[in-house]
């Protein structure tokens, strides 16, 4: 069967041809995923040779080959993978082409940066659309691969078993269903070699376009490292040396194409699902309802915006304060997005900066905030002048003059008012800064003049961008400030018990966190507009990554930083975890006594537990050096750490068992107070003198416990009465028993009993007993109960009486001993004696 065996020969060489080339094309999905069993029976299978099928086993390998041909029949017949991935590979093409089309070679150093970045974060853009292409190309193309490789593993098994046919007399049926099914064979071969092919083109294609966006991406950084570089040289004429250029058209020609380029990428950005574009544009809907719901309830008069005049301002303008917190964000939630998105959305933020500034800023900054706005607005418009070098200088020079005389027309101003208004620190950082930046203005207008263009457009752009981006973060920090009280006013209106009496700390808190996060936001704007923030960034990759090996530990100081944080974050987790469950969950729901606070502690621990594993995860721990580390710890722990595993021990078994909860009053060691909170180590008792007394919890254990509200709050009450001989015992009786159940706070049931339990050397004895189910007034509801017996038993006449004792005197005879003396009258001193 030659065309046979010519056609197996040819698919066969297309197979070999496919897997290598897919495999440089590093697109490994282009290859079958399989499970490790799949993978290695494959690979034994490729290690062997064809074998012929016993003669016992055709008829179902037939019928089981057969079956398989139709299937890849089916799966072909529709299915064109190539034909579907092609555009989406051709678009990322076109986007390299028109990057690699618009500079080349050197001609990228003498783009300004800010348009070397917009290239970088294109580039990035198109390495990511790659990266999902490919994901996608392997998904796509890992059936047909393994259909072919499964086809010529079979049919290398019939033709074997076709050719030995006629050394063991095989029977002419046999015979001819084996060259049917070699023909099926054949036919699906054929149905696979064209897809197969395109396959390999399409990843030939793709090798090209990867090699070329690696290019792109290395070029660029190197343009940007050569400009950070020759910030300090001049890289130009002075400008009174200046000549005229004149090849404008070949200048505006590139800045034509290059803001097409930038055009391009941003509708490509928009048209992907590329970073958090539809988280953001999710949070920017509901920030709209919420603000405009807000803004409601002020009208109502539900908030009470009178007590913080900023917060109402606020309120009262909802669309502005939405406006520039959606356009803060897209910054925040889309950091890859194109530059000329960022800086439209600024643009956008003009107004509403201007609108949301608070009222004591206005009185506080004066003109400053104008002043900033306004320059802002003038150094965006400075790329329309790109195309042409003189001009270009000339504006740059203008604006940095102009940017100098203003800000020393306003510090003059300052300082002429200074004595109207007390010093705040915010005004002297502010003068601080505006001196600093009259100083860098000047370097620029200097630069600029002798030839260092690089210095004065970074300089004056620097400063510029990061004091309007600085107000704007102002601005922004103010409003969500506002957003957060409001909330937190109307959830402790509505009897959330997590926010309760604490929505002005907690306000207070989210405030400052607001501050924080916007003053790191603003310190790595302003580095990476100064061109610090990538040597910066770099030297702290290196200091970070520096390891100390010890033995089979390496550790680095990225792996300790990793580390504290990861635990600072465990730590606070787990405290947020406990607060919610004491506070808002557990109380809600029907848990017997002291199961809420074990719930909350065991919580509290485990998340402790885990977020402390995770951190040594995270710092990059091993297994193998865990289990050194906490044998380490075992050995500690045998020779000097028995009573802190004991308390811990004891600790989990007061966690289930629950013989004592926070608020119980209990009697330990002769310390009597109130348990105030129970860790896993020790606990902690308040007495009531005022000291907190930490009691370890094998002490609970091992020592009698007097628990006085265990299972209920009740407490008795016992007074002691007595009354002069003489009084009606049975009106006596029935007079304290009526005062005793007339007392606030006494209980009915049991009932109160009152006793007569002796006559004493001076008085009838009664005893008063009652009982109170207020265990925290007992003390209060005793006095009032002995405060009315007195009154009682004074109203009614009753004699109460108090101890006395009668003393008699008599004459004594002459003669008789005196205190030191010994005997009587005629006794002998030295000896008893006998009376005369």
């Amino acid at each position: 069967m030659p065309s046979v065996a010519a056609r197996a020969a040819r698919f066969l060489l297309v197979v070999a041809l496919a897997c290598p080339l897919l495999a440089q094309a590093q697109l490994p999905g282009l290859l079958p995923a399989k499970d490790k069993g799949d993978t290695a029976s494959a690979e034994t299978a490729a290690a062997t040779t064809p074998v012929a099928v016993p003669v016992g086993e055709i008829a179902a390998r037939m019928s089981d080959d057969e079956r398989f041909v139709e299937d890849v029949r089916l799966r072909t017949a529709g299915a064109d993978p190539v034909k579907r991935l092609g555009p989406g590979l051709a678009v990322i093409e076109r986007s390299a082409d028109a990057k690699a089309r618009l500079v080349r070679g050197e001609e990228l150093t003498q783009l300004p940066v800010m348009r070397l970045e917009s290239l970088e974060r294109h580039w990035k853009f198109d390495a990511r659309r790659f990266a999902q292409w490919r994901e996608d190309m392997r998904l796509a193309t890992a059936g047909p691969t393994a259909d072919a490789q499964e086809i010529a593993r079979r049919r290398a098994d019939w033709v074997a078993t076709r050719e030995a046919a006629a050394d063991s007399r095989l029977p002419p049926a046999l015979t001819a269903r084996v060259d049917a099914i070699i023909v099926q064979l054949d036919r699906a071969e054929v149905a696979l070699s064209g897809p197969l092919v395109k396959q390999i083109e399409l990843a030939r294609r793709a090798n090209r376009l990867q090699a070329r966006i690696t290019a792109g991406q290395a070029s660029v950084a190197a343009a940007i490292e050569h400009i950070d570089r020759r910030l300090m040289r001049f890289d130009a004429p002075p400008m009174w040396a200046m000549a005229r250029d004149g090849d404008d058209a070949r200048a505006l020609e590139g800045l034509r194409t290059g803001l097409e380029v930038e055009v391009d990428f941003m509708r490509e950005y928009g048209a992907t699902d590329a970073g958090n574009q539809r988280a953001l544009h999710v949070l920017q809907v509901l920030l709209l309802v919420l603000l405009l719901w807000l803004a409601r309830r002020a009208r109502r008069g539900d908030l009470a915006t009178a007590a913080h005049p900023g917060y109402g301002r606020v309120l009262r303008r909802p669309f502005s304060s939405w406006l520039l917190l959606a356009m803060m964000g897209v910054p925040l939630f889309e950091p890859n997005a194109p530059l000329l998105v960022h800086q439209l959305a600024m643009l956008v933020a003009l107004v509403p900066v201007l609108r949301m500034l608070p009222p004591e800023a206005r009185g506080l900054f004066g003109g400053w905030p104008l002043a900033v706005t306004l320059f802002y607005l003038l150094q965006r418009l400075e790329f329309l002048l790109l195309a042409n070098t003189v001009l270009y200088r000339g504006y740059l020079f203008g604006l940095a003059l102009l940017a100098m005389a203003l800000t020393l027309w306003l510090l003059w101003r300052a300082h002429r008012n200074r004595g109207a208004a007390p010093p705040v620190r915010a005004l002297r950082l502010l003068r601080i800064g505006a001196w600093t930046g009259v100083g860098l203005l000047a370097v620029s207008a200097l630069a600029n003049l002798v030839g260092n263009v690089s210095l004065a457009e970074t300089l004056v752009s620097a400063l510029i961008s990061s004091s309007y981006v600085a107000l704007a973060l102002y601005a922004s920090v103010n409003v969500a400030s506002a957003l957060a009280h409001a909330g937190l006013h109307l959830a402790a209106a509505a009897g959330l018990r997590v926010v309760g009496d604490s929505a002005e700390a907690i306000a207070r808190i989210a405030a400052r966190g607001f501050a924080l996060a916007a003053l790191l936001g603003w310190a790595v704007f302003t580095m990476q507009q100064f061109r610090i923030w990538r040597p910066a960034y770099a030297l702290a990759r290196d200091v970070l990554q520096h390891a100390f090996a010890f033995g089979e530990i390496r550790i680095s100081l990225g792996n300790v930083l990793v580390f504290a944080i990861a635990v600072l974050v465990a730590f606070l987790a787990a405290r947020a975890v406990r607060y919610l469950l004491r506070e808002e969950v557990l109380p809600k729901m029907s848990l017997p006594r002291g199961v809420g606070n074990s719930v909350a502690s065991l919580s509290y621990y485990a998340v402790l537990m885990l977020g402390l594993l995770l951190a040594l995860s995270a710092a990059g721990f091993k297994v193998g050096q865990l289990a050194f580390v906490f044998g380490a710890l075992g050995v500690g722990i045998g020779l000097g750490l028995q009573d802190v595993v004991k308390n811990f021990v004891s600790g989990l078994i007061l966690m289930f068992e629950r013989p004592i909860q926070p608020g119980d009053v209990v009697d330990i060691g002769g310390t009597n107070g109130r348990v105030r909170m129970i860790g896993m180590r020790s606990t902690t008792i308040s007495t009531f003198e005022g000291a907190d007394v930490v009691v370890p919890n094998g002490m609970l254990l091992s020592e009698k416990l007097t628990n006085w509200t265990l299972l209920d709050r009740r407490r008795r009450l016992e007074v002691p009465v007595g009354v002069a001989y003489g009084s009606d015992v049975p009106a006596v009786m029935a007079l304290l028993r009526e005062t005793v159940e007339g007392t606030r706070g006494v209980a009915q049931s049991p009932a109160p009993a009152v006793l007569f339990t002796g006559m004493g050397a001076s008085a009838l004895e009664f005893s008063v007993r009652a009982w109170t189910h207020e265990y925290d007034d007992s003390v209060l509801i005793r006095s009032d109960l002995v405060s009315r017996i007195h009154g009682a038993l004074v109203d009614a006449g009753i004699e109460i009486p108090f101890p006395q004792q009668d003393l008699h005197l008599r004459s004594v005879p002459d003669g008789w001993p005196g205190p030191g003396e010994r005997g009587a009258p005629g006794e002998d001193r030295d000896g008893p004696g006998t009376a005369p």
